[in-house]
């Protein structure tokens, strides 16, 4: 059974590019197993293809930090972005 732990939650989605934007509250790295959960009947797990800060491509980001990702569907602001651990 995995394990899942918060590590940020999506500020804004682009719809015509399938990108959220997270401000994330805990490491997130390429690769990493997610989902993405909202109030609203969001249920999205996926692994994380790419991350970007300010258009420029990156391999890991940490606690504090905003960036891109591309998502495999629609999600919503406010959603809360669950890193899975125990897969």
């Amino acid at each position: 059974m995995a394990e899942k732990k918060q590590v940020g939650t999506v500020r804004h989605f682009f719809t015509k590019i399938s990108v959220a934007v997270v401000d994330l509250t805990g490491d997130l790295a390429v690769g990493d197993p997610i989902s993405i959960e909202g109030k609203t009947g969001t249920n999205l797990q996926q692994r994380v293809a790419s991350m970007q800060i300010e258009g420029q491509n990156i391999q890991a980001a940490k606690k504090g930090q905003s960036i891109g990702m591309k998502v495999n569907d629609r999600v919503k602001d406010g959603d809360i972005v669950y890193k899975l651990t125990g897969l």
